[in-house]
């Protein structure tokens, strides 16, 4: 369970990492279409959509954040139920022993 968490951090971690190279070609790519076009409305828009662009990689990232949690949520479950299932045996266990006392008592009764 913990490997396939730290595996997990691994492939966000280097999502993040890529994402973070996306922005810095795009800010590249902004500063030379701002060379290149002088004009503002061409700037706006291109600004704009970049603003989208980061956006959308937040909430990928969000996302991912969220899967994380699930499973940590999961394997607490897991845990549980396997403490459940420890106490039912115990359970099982302890009837035993009451039937195994039941049963003496009825072969005392008998022999009275």
């Amino acid at each position: 369970m913990q490997e396939q968490r730290q595996q997990q951090q691994q492939q966000q971690q280097q999502q993040q990492q890529e994402q973070q190279e996306q922005q810095r070609q795009q800010q590249q790519q902004q500063q030379q279409q701002q060379q290149l076009t002088l004009r503002g409305k061409c700037q706006q828009q291109q600004q704009q959509q970049q603003q989208q662009q980061q956006q959308q990689q937040q909430q990928q990232q969000q996302q991912l954040q969220q899967q994380q949690q699930q499973q940590q949520q999961q394997e607490q479950q897991q845990q549980s139920q396997q403490q459940q299932q420890q106490q039912q045996q115990k359970q099982q266990e302890q009837q035993q022993h009451q039937q195994e006392q039941q049963q003496q008592q009825q072969e005392q009764q008998l022999r009275q």
